[in-house]
């Protein structure tokens, strides 16, 4: 997240205007979110797999990205098979799985992998001040751009403020064990990143307001929607409803 592994290149996605790709991202999301049918969420995380290979990014970071996401799925697949009534399918320790929630569960797989995919093409190709300055363009609600933009500043000083700490107390000998002396030691750390950070998140505000912020922010790189965008933004929602049409016409 620090790095913006996949913010900048020169593939077409990353060219895109933001507005553009967060419209389309959305769009898909919420469609496949509620869809059911196994046809269409498999035509979503095909198109979701198009979408990512028209970006160019590095494979073995995507799949670093997906493998993240699926550990999390992974421990559902231990658990929702076995908690809906429904047909047997199999027994582990006298628990017993049924077709109806291996069905959940795979519905879950299947839309979570497309989403991501979906996500990580269009949103994560584009770097996090242009988020926030194409969401104010969107008429989305001004705090939550700052929100986003003030975080995503913010990450990066208490990260700074945790290496710094950290040296200083390698510099000082500290070796971490498992005794209550680390423990102490690890909390007194974090405790002090948070004051650090804090007190120079209230540094920053004030300079600011120094030189006369006024709420709003204002981005040397101009917006502007293509023909290109205008075609993507299209392409996309038209796919977006033919996944909402097949999910109302298949029975």
């Amino acid at each position: 997240m620090l790095d913006e592994r996949f913010a900048y290149g020169s593939s077409p996605l990353h060219t895109l205007d933001p507005r553009a790709k967060i419209c389309a991202a959305t769009a898909f999301s919420c469609v496949v979110a509620v869809c059911q049918q196994f046809p269409v969420l498999l035509a979503a995380l095909g198109l979701g797999a198009v979408v990512l290979l028209s970006g160019g990014l590095p494979l073995r970071a995507v799949l670093k990205r997906l493998l993240a996401v699926n550990i999390f799925i992974l421990l559902l697949w231990i658990v929702v098979p076995f908690s809906m009534p429904g047909t047997p399918v199999f027994s582990v320790l006298g628990f017993t799985a049924t077709q109806e929630a291996i069905n959940l569960t795979t519905r879950i797989t299947i839309k979570s992998n497309a989403i991501i995919l979906v996500l990580t093409a269009l949103i994560a190709t584009t770097p996090v001040p242009a988020l926030g300055h194409a969401l104010r363009k969107l008429h989305v609600p001004q705090k939550l751009g700052w929100l986003l933009i003030f975080t995503y500043r913010q990450i990066f000083i208490i990260a700074k403020e945790f290496q710094r700490l950290s040296a200083a107390m390698k510099v000082r000998g500290f070796t971490p064990r498992t005794n209550m002396h680390t423990y102490r030691a690890y909390a007194s750390l974090l405790g002090m990143v948070l004051v650090r950070s804090l007190d120079r998140s209230e540094r920053v505000y004030q300079a600011m307001v120094c030189r006369g912020f006024n709420g709003a922010f204002h981005s040397l790189n101009g917006l502007a929607m293509t023909t290109r965008d205008v075609v993507f933004l299209a392409l996309m929602l038209a796919l977006t409803c033919a996944l909402a049409a097949g999910e109302l016409l298949i029975p």
